[in-house]
């Protein structure tokens, strides 16, 4: 992407040269092509700059991270070791809940669950002027998220990612959660037994997100 920003800078260059070759070009275009040129050059510029932060910001990161531990005198190895050693156990606590998680929505695909759903919940779904497509994604989106992205892709294959329905997938993507592994995961951990009303607010949540997106999708 970086390169491409590079290359289109000339290449706007020689295309506004052979706009104003002769006189009345010059008169006709002038206006127009500088108010052009000035919008892309801002935007190329401006690509470009967080390209370069983006490739600067992690190394930065970790440089101060470091920095930080040499001026407060902590062991960089020491607590980094430990905390590997933390994380290895974290993940051994949460794998069988993964593994139960993942097995689930694996019989849920192949079972042809989604697609009764889909085919039970048409009418409501037609009410609330919601694409029928997409229930099966708003239901795996609550368990996984690379299950969801799968499906997803699935969406873009047969209607396009310009289309309603990909533009609702991609921004439903982007607004809502994976819930239940989420609460599973991150409850474990912390062991919280009593989860009060978190999974509501989720969901409630999770609802306005599905509903944003097809009002973002519709003005779009």
């Amino acid at each position: 992407m970086r390169s491409l920003c590079s290359d289109l800078v000339p290449f706007i260059h020689e295309k506004k040269e052979q706009m104003f070759d002769t006189e009345d070009n010059r008169n006709i275009f002038f206006p127009f092509v500088h108010k052009m040129n000035t919008n892309i050059f801002e935007d190329v510029w401006s690509m470009t700059f967080f390209y370069y932060i983006s490739d600067f910001i992690i190394p930065l990161v970790l440089f101060y991270i470091v920095s930080y531990a040499l001026t407060e005198k902590i062991s960089v190895y020491d607590e980094f070791v430990r905390g590997a050693a933390d994380g290895i156990k974290t993940v051994f606590q949460i794998l069988p809940t993964l593994v139960g998680l993942m097995a689930a929505v694996g019989m849920l695909r192949a079972s042809g669950f989604l697609d009764f759903t889909a085919e039970y919940l048409t009418g409501l779904a037609e009410f609330l002027h919601f694409p029928v497509q997409l229930i099966p994604l708003s239901i795996i989106r609550l368990f996984s998220s690379s299950a969801a992205t799968s499906l997803a892709l699935d969406l873009y294959k047969s209607y396009g990612t310009d289309s309603y329905i990909g533009l609702t997938a991609s921004i439903m993507m982007g607004c809502t959660e994976t819930v239940f592994y989420t609460m599973s995961v991150y409850f474990l951990t912390a062991k919280v037994t009593k989860s009060r009303w978190t999974l509501a607010g989720a969901l409630v949540s999770t609802f306005a997100g599905i509903a944003a997106s097809v009002v973002l999708a519709g003005m779009m």
